[in-house]
């Protein structure tokens, strides 16, 4: 039986694309946006997905917009919520409903750069190592536990949108890896820290450029 996947996006959804795109024994179930002009919208139709949009300006009250939206995906009943894009803080009462079955990815190698900007911090601070990473939600922003990460090396003439298109090839291929192996089950959370079953040898860490 395959896992039963929820998609949150604000934007393009490039990261659905991929996830999408990558064969997973997985079913999108519904792709959801707070933005009803969402590209990744109109690409979710183009496959057949449900696809619908919570305007979130028309909500004053965060907490309830959140009830909606958790509602939704509930509806849906998912085995696992991915956050592709989703540009909103969640409250931690949307995170508890889905907690252990929340995942995101973030454009730098946490517990570094945590928040916006990431690109432009990782090249103020003058690090020679930047990347992404895929982590369980916690209430804690961005610092839930890491499933995986990918590293690519900070170059002399890097801007933040030389960097960023590096650094989004790699969330192109940790991320359908990431839902891949918590669709297998293979994700296991022990003391805040995820361990993965069945292969002692796999590498948690991608690194492909030089």
């Amino acid at each position: 039986m395959s896992c039963r996947v929820v998609v949150l996006l604000s934007g393009r959804g490039s990261n659905f694309q991929a996830i999408a795109e990558a064969q997973l024994p997985i079913d999108i179930v519904a792709v959801i946006s707070n933005r009803p002009q969402a590209a990744g919208l109109a690409y979710a139709r183009e496959r057949g997905i449900p696809a619908v949009a919570f305007d979130h300006t028309e909500h004053t009250n965060r907490a309830a917009f959140d009830d909606l939206l958790a509602d939704e995906i509930e509806r849906h009943q998912p085995d696992l919520v991915v956050l592709a894009g989703y540009m909103r803080i969640l409250s931690p009462a949307f995170i508890a409903r889905f907690e252990g079955r929340l995942l995101n990815i973030h454009p730098s190698l946490l517990p570094m750069f945590p928040g916006l900007k990431t690109h432009e911090r990782a090249l103020a601070e003058g690090v020679k190592v930047h990347g992404c990473t895929v982590h369980f939600v916690t209430a804690d922003l961005d610092h839930g536990p890491i499933v995986i990460q990918a590293a690519v090396p900070v170059r002399a003439d890097d801007t933040p949108a030389t960097l960023a298109a590096r650094v989004l090839q790699q969330e192109h291929r940790v991320y359908p890896q990431a839902v891949r192996w918590f669709a297998e089950g293979r994700l296991e959370i022990n003391q805040g820290r995820v361990n993965l079953k069945g292969d002692s040898t796999s590498q948690s860490v991608f690194s492909t450029e030089r």
